[in-house]
């Protein structure tokens, strides 16, 4: 592994490493798993996301493995509960929009048939293949990501602004982001 050329961001810590190059980017049509990355990708808004990941595991054991049936019926107690718990990021606003969140993920599928046919509709089903040569080349946000927001926050989600909706796009495989000499590129 560490002979590989990897996307800069990546390189340095073998938790980046890991997650570059066993999930970022890769096309992820599971609503369970879309759901997770927009969990994380909210509570990672305003932080790095080397402190999510760090935390991720305690995410996933305090919002029962990211089921968003069952997040989607927290009550307040479950609340105060998670804003007492340290092993996750203790923002009552990103707590609160999880719940939120999770209402709104449902009414997605229920108009959808799933989340993941709703968000990769603006794709075309298909990743797309952007070809940085270099990271200075990758954006924070791009058109689609921000009709994408829009759209989501119409919808009643929240902390889903178009930096979040980029990042959850790169991490979920919508669009390619791998520079030209990482190895997940060629």
């Amino acid at each position: 592994m560490e002979d590989k050329s990897r996307c800069k961001w990546s390189v340095g810590t073998t938790i980046y490493e890991k997650y570059h190059d066993e999930e970022w980017g890769i096309p992820v049509y599971d609503d369970q798993k879309l759901f997770e990355f927009l969990i994380l990708e909210t509570f990672q808004a305003g932080l790095s996301w080397i402190t999510i990941l760090k935390k991720r595991e305690n995410f996933r054991l305090a919002f029962d493995d990211f089921d968003y049936k069952k997040v989607a019926l927290y009550t307040e107690a479950k609340i105060q509960e998670l804003l007492q718990n340290a092993g996750i990021i203790r923002n009552q606003l990103k707590i609160r929009s999880a719940v939120s969140n999770a209402v709104a993920f449902m009414k997605v599928q229920e108009e959808f048939g799933s989340f993941s046919k709703y968000i990769w509709e603006f794709t075309g089903g298909k990743p797309i293949n952007n070809n940085r040569q270099s990271l200075k080349e990758v954006p924070a946000t791009t058109p689609l990501s921000d009709a994408i927001s829009k759209d989501l926050k119409k919808r009643g989600f929240k902390f889903v602004g178009s930096t979040v909706v980029y990042a959850h796009m790169q991490a979920t495989g919508m669009v390619d982001d791998h520079v030209a000499d990482c190895w997940k590129k060629q």
